[in-house]
């Protein structure tokens, strides 16, 4: 009974929340100081239209603690479908956005299909698990054809280089050396991010910066990959806005569910 009814409390969430303001694409209104006046305990009060960043009761990032999933095998593993298509890098302020020009694919959710828009990174990461941050936090912004917002979040600790990165790092550095907020990068395959799909975390959340808009569906890939420190520093020194850091803090749970998909192989 308490699957159904978070399974019914899920597709209401879904159909109630429309996802109507995205991500901001110039993030030179808010920064990341913890005590600053545009800092993110007053992102709500900057502008009318980011209230929620305040008062939504539904933000990320939040902690994934173990003790609080709901452990489930029926999600199934992840549906994509990415391709190769034209892509450009946008220093937003704060990170650096790649955005698929002609769209990167899709993933796919519940039987709708949800457009890859663009990715971008924060360090150190947002999300936590049990209460363990990371190095690196990807995320991966798709969007159905009615506005609902997917996020794929893809956390990474101190390594072996990421592959992804490499292939963009001579970009990085353009960027960093020419102050251009904005280059085209050619043909980007987003299925080099290899994010696999075999267990992940799932839940009701927002997006992590400005307008903070709710409904968001996160799903936060379970298996940690690697990033090399330089490669975490080049993404922050590419934005020119001298911190180490754009990640927001964590948010109350207040009464979510976490679920988590676990792979068959690990129930054998």
């Amino acid at each position: 009974m308490g699957k159904l009814l978070y399974s019914f409390f899920f597709s209401i969430l879904l159909l109630s929340f429309k996802a109507t303001s995205q991500e901001v694409d110039d993030e030179r209104g808010f920064d990341y100081e913890r005590d600053g006046e545009k800092g993110p305990t007053h992102w709500g009060e900057l502008r009318p239209e980011w209230h929620t960043c305040k008062a939504g009761l539904m933000q990320s990032p939040i902690d994934l603690l173990h003790e609080r999933v709901e452990i489930i095998s029926h999600l199934g593993d992840l549906k994509i479908n990415y391709k190769s298509s034209n892509a450009t890098l946008k220093n937003r302020g704060h990170d650096m956005m790649m955005k698929w020009v002609d769209g990167g694919g899709y993933m796919e959710m519940n039987g709708t299909q949800y457009k890859l828009k663009q990715c971008h990174w924060h360090s150190p990461s947002e999300h936590t698990i049990d209460g363990k941050k990371f190095e690196l936090e990807a995320h991966l912004v798709h969007e159905s054809s009615n506005g609902m917002v997917s996020v794929i979040g893809i956390l990474y600790q101190i390594g072996e280089p990421d592959y992804f990165l490499s292939t963009i790092e001579d970009h990085l550095e353009l960027a960093s050396d020419t102050h251009e907020e904005e280059r085209v990068i050619g043909i980007i395959d987003p299925n080099m991010l290899k994010m696999g799909s075999k267990q992940y975390y799932r839940y009701i959340g927002s997006l992590t910066v400005p307008p903070c808009t709710e409904n968001v569906t996160w799903t936060m890939i379970h298996q940690v990959r690697t990033v090399t420190d330089e490669q975490v520093k080049l993404l922050r020194v590419a934005v020119h806005d001298d911190s180490d850091s754009n990640a927001r803090p964590l948010q109350p749970i207040y009464n979510r569910t976490t679920q988590f998909q676990r792979s068959k192989e690990s129930e054998e």
